[in-house]
């Protein structure tokens, strides 16, 4: 299954969560989209709270079917809970990362920064956005790169970074501290119905 790159307004609304992390999206009408509005759904089935959870989950990464399910296959490998791992495993995205530390505005706009070769891991260029960053590594930019528009006004709206990241305005250089716990992770996901839905 392909990459989603449709209307993410319609999809955030459908999904009923903020994939931008703005939370524009759903502000204004805080429904699923057609023509019934508010009135469309009735009651989930388990597998469809299932299925919505999973959805939600990658789309928010912007990740395809098949790297998803990878990464919740290699969560099940490391010792702990099954779902946590598989959320932090998910943080540690470059992509991710960089769009943690403020230097887009979104995932998919940092996608593109990565894809395009603009960001650096311990001063060498990763262009992967699904490289897994380890505790420790700094993340920045490419000195071409440096003075790009978008993330300068990205830098100047973002006014929150997470404890298990630092990051110095002037050089624009992030570390990966440490590995996120589950409850500095988005409350808005329900990971045990990931876990289930994988397990059917």
């Amino acid at each position: 299954m392909s990459r989603y790159t449709g209307p993410s307004w319609k999809l955030s609304r459908r999904l009923g969560i903020s994939l931008s992390g703005t939370g524009k999206e759903i502000a204004k009408r805080p429904y699923a989209p057609g023509q019934h509005g508010p009135n469309s759904r009735g009651k989930k089935s388990e597998y469809g709270l299932q299925l919505t959870e999973k959805q939600k989950l990658r789309h928010m990464y912007g990740m395809t079917e098949r790297q998803f399910k990878n990464t919740y296959l290699r969560a099940g490998k490391l010792q702990g809970v099954h779902g946590e791992n598989f959320m932090i495993l998910l943080e540690t995205r470059l992509d991710n990362l960089v769009y943690r530390l403020g230097l887009a505005r979104t995932r998919r706009a940092a996608r593109q920064l990565v894809n395009h070769g603009h960001i650096l891991v311990d001063g060498n260029r990763v262009d992967i956005p699904s490289y897994s960053v380890k505790p420790g590594q700094t993340i920045s930019l490419r000195e071409k790169s440096a003075n790009l528009s978008v993330v300068a006004e990205s830098i100047e709206v973002n006014s929150f970074v997470p404890e298990y990241l630092s990051f110095d305005a002037d050089s624009k250089v992030g570390t990966f501290v440490r590995l996120p716990e589950r409850s500095e992770l988005s409350s808005e996901i329900n990971e045990q119905f990931i876990v289930e839905f994988y397990s059917r």
